[in-house]
């Protein structure tokens, strides 16, 4: 019924954790599929002596590519009628498949969404967590997405029909996968339905991909470049699909970009969002119905980037 994907690189330390806790899980009927993405540790021995003893898990090795080549060879592989997602670094509460195919099944959505703890040197805060369940259309749940008030762009938390992915793959070279595709995601779909409960356990660490994207984080050279690229193909293509939102579509490329500007020290990222922001001064002033208090506050401290 449910097909599980975890792409795994260099995490021996850590694998093992992720692989025992889909294992324990209370919903039996998945399979696993491991995809070793060219490790030079343990990793993938790791993970072929968990498949010697559970017959659910499949591992794949591959030379080593970018996440996204990683999860295209699990979703090759993938016979399940829904697909969930796993880090090598994360771990899941035993009901993590049981709840969100229950949530899914109940409310006959196409995705459903968990909460999540977030684990920062063995202690656990909560990220998403809140009290109900909500349905979105696809086009509602993109754009409470982008809000990052319930839930945000991650692959893991989400159980996904599998035929959602019948046209859609990951980016074969990106670095930053999830916010190229997840979008595109929650836009396929009819129903959505999310949930604050919170069933996983997301590990931040200094080698984590998505590294810089918290406020107390360093942001590493090239991400934003990437960001500000493939938001800009974010706002085109939603406009496309769902034109009545266009100005929230466009608010939230250059929300971000005016975000970045403030917390970057790099020159190139400056001149960058700096442009970015001048170029489309007056559109920007047009979504001021969406501005938060950050926008507000940063925009009496970078005026000029409208002179």
């Amino acid at each position: 019924m449910i097909s599980v994907i975890m792409l795994t690189y260099n995490r021996e330390a850590l694998v093992g954790r992720a692989i025992e806790s889909l294992l324990a899980q209370t919903y039996r009927d998945f399979e696993f599929i491991i995809v070793d993405n060219g490790s030079t540790d343990r990793s993938g021995q790791i993970a072929e002596e968990y498949a010697k003893k559970d017959p659910r898990i499949q591992v794949i090795h591959r030379a080593q590519g970018n996440i996204g080549a990683g999860r295209n060879t699990g979703l090759d592989t993938a016979r399940g009628e829904y697909i969930a997602f796993i880090d090598d670094d994360d771990f899941v509460e035993p009901t993590y498949l049981e709840y969100l195919h229950g949530l899914a099944e109940e409310h006959h959505a196409d995705i459903a969404v968990c909460g999540s703890w977030r684990e920062v040197n063995g202690v656990q805060q909560p990220k998403y967590v809140f009290d109900g369940i909500f349905s979105y259309t696809g086009e509602e749940a993109v754009a409470e997405m982008l809000r990052r008030e319930k839930f945000n762009s991650g692959t893991p938390t989400k159980l996904i029909a599998a035929e959602i992915f019948e046209n859609l793959r990951y980016d074969m070279n990106a670095k930053y996968d999830d916010i190229g595709m997840t979008y595109k995601i929650f836009a396929s779909a009819s129903k959505a339905v999310v949930s604050g409960v919170p069933l996983y356990i997301c590990t931040r660490h200094s080698q984590n991909n998505s590294a810089g994207t918290a406020e107390n984080e360093t942001i590493p050279p090239g991400q934003i470049e990437e960001y500000l690229t493939t938001f800009r193909k974010r706002t085109q293509y939603l406009t496309e699909k769902f034109p009545e939102k266009a100005d929230f579509w466009l608010y939230t490329e250059l929300s971000y970009a005016l975000s970045m500007y403030d917390r970057s020290k790099d020159n190139h990222t400056r001149c960058m969002t700096r442009k970015l922001l001048k170029d489309n001064a007056a559109a920007f002033v047009n979504t001021k119905m969406f501005y938060t208090e950050q926008d507000r506050r940063l925009l009496r401290k970078w005026k000029e980037v409208f002179l």
